[in-house]
């Protein structure tokens, strides 16, 4: 049976880190009842430097993964536990902050600007004080299936046919698809049971149903009863990422860039921060 669309999320423009626009497709806790276990999703991109060239220095996180997609450009990073690199164009730096780690984000200036996203998952309780870890995925990481009617999908986690993507052993084993789709095409997707979707256009348009369509910038969750989701290309060049995760169903308790599940480990998070006991341990480092 094939899932309804239960929100369609436009977005807004807002700035984060040292004043980087960005896109905000979602995040907080009210739409996390609809995206969990995702909890924000940012685009990110600019030919003006002056628009991201601050980045996102210096900042914590604890709790959740950090999934950052760069399209175009250079991001370089580096943390506490003395990890550094640079995630280029095509590549993913899925990041799992665990029980802490700090790190910095900074945009690396370049005539054609910059373009990416960042995805926040949330950890399920039993995962949020693990070791930190780092899963990079190089360009050609990733395997893609290429399709009879001109689809092509990039296997990022998960498995497409017999396709299966370079991040794994994750504690939710979330789906990260990259969809390529020429004008008209229409892709339609098997889902397990339960689990949530989340489709994300980053260009061109999708129609989901009879009556609505997103473009760029915008995404839709579909219900949860059903095991099939399907849209069609409205535009030539239509990219989208296909998302699903197992939802958490449990307490949130987020600040910033930390979520917990009760307000006293939250607290508890922001005193480790100021008497200097907030990380825990090295960052293990996995190059996919």
């Amino acid at each position: 049976m094939r899932r309804n669309i239960e929100a369609i999320f436009e977005g807004y423009d807002t700035q984060d880190g040292a004043g980087v626009k960005l896109h905000r497709v979602f995040g907080g806790q009210d739409s996390a009842a609809y995206t969990d276990p995702f909890l924000l999703l940012d685009n990110f991109g600019s030919k003006d430097r002056k628009d991201y060239e601050k980045g996102f220095p210096w900042h914590p996180h604890r709790g959740i993964e950090t999934v950052t997609y760069v399209l175009d450009g250079k991001v370089k990073h580096r943390d506490s536990t003395g990890v550094s690199g640079t995630i280029g164009s095509g590549e993913i730096q899925w990041m799992t902050a665990g029980s802490g780690i700090f790190h910095e984000e900074m945009p690396e200036v370049d005539p054609n600007g910059n373009k990416g996203m960042q995805l926040w998952v949330n950890l399920p309780r039993a995962s949020k004080m693990q070791a930190p870890v780092y899963r990079n995925v190089g360009k050609n990481d990733a395997p893609e299936v290429k399709m009879p009617n001109g689809i092509r999908v990039k296997v990022v986690a998960g498995r497409l046919g017999d396709a299966e993507g370079p991040v794994k052993g994750l504690s939710n084993p979330i789906e990260y698809y990259h969809i390529s789709m020429p004008l008209g095409s229409s892709y339609e997707s098997y889902i397990e049971s339960a689990r949530t979707a989340l489709i994300y256009v980053i260009s061109g348009r999708l129609k989901l149903d009879r009556d609505r369509s997103i473009a760029a910038g915008a995404a839709a969750t579909f219900g949860r009863s059903g095991d099939s989701v399907s849209f069609v290309a409205e535009e030539r060049n239509t990219e989208a990422l296909l998302l699903t995760g197992i939802p958490l169903r449990e307490r949130i308790a987020w600040y910033g860039p930390i979520v917990m599940n009760t307000r006293e480990e939250l607290v508890k998070a922001y005193e480790e921060l100021q008497n200097g006991s907030f990380i825990k341990g090295s960052a293990d480092v996995e190059d996919l």
